[in-house]
């Protein structure tokens, strides 16, 4: 194995929503091994915030890089909430690289979206309805990050085949 991704799944989502398993399909393809953690019960506790426990998702991403990093380089990877939470998870722990798929920037009370500087990609919709994609561009250029804007929504629902093909290309550049 050249290494390991954690593949998260946005909010209302799960672990075999269309996007995270094109990614497993291009991690497996390259050699790297894969998990996409179940935040489904999670999500379900609408007590905790509008988005469920995110708190709660944190700490299960957490424990997961823990695990993991020990095994040798880590990616991690997600959409939206998903994406949310491996940049914070990514500021803990030592990864080879990020891939965010409309990460959300501002998440209420918790600290805005942060990442430590590693490769990172991005795939954002233009028509993103939850996230301005000029923030995502000016987030993206104070990090020099690899941005690929498409022409979709927050759900990238067409963009899927686009995003695994973005996804490959991190990949390939970690295995230089």
């Amino acid at each position: 194995m050249r290494g390991h991704c954690i593949l998260s799944h946005g909010f209302e989502s799960g672990p075999d929503a269309a996007k995270v398993a094109a990614l497993a399909g291009v991690a497996e393809r390259l050699g790297w091994g894969h998990e996409r953690p179940d935040y489904t019960d999670l999500d379900a506790r609408r007590g905790v915030s509008p988005l469920g426990d995110v708190p709660a998702r944190l700490q299960r991403l957490r424990e997961l890089a823990q695990a993991a990093v020990a095994r040798g380089p880590l990616v991690l990877g997600g959409s939206s909430l998903g994406a949310y939470i491996s940049a914070r998870i990514a500021l803990e722990y030592p990864v080879r690289a990020l891939f965010l798929m409309a990460p959300p920037l501002r998440m209420g009370p918790l600290p805005d979206l942060d990442a430590p500087a590693v490769p990172i990609s991005i795939v954002h919709g233009w028509d993103d309805e939850l996230i301005p994609a000029m923030e995502v561009v000016q987030w993206a250029h104070a990090r020099r990050a690899r941005l690929l804007l498409v022409d979709d929504s927050h759900r990238l629902a067409a963009n899927v085949p686009g995003s695994a093909e973005a996804f490959a290309a991190l990949l390939s550049t970690l295995q230089a």
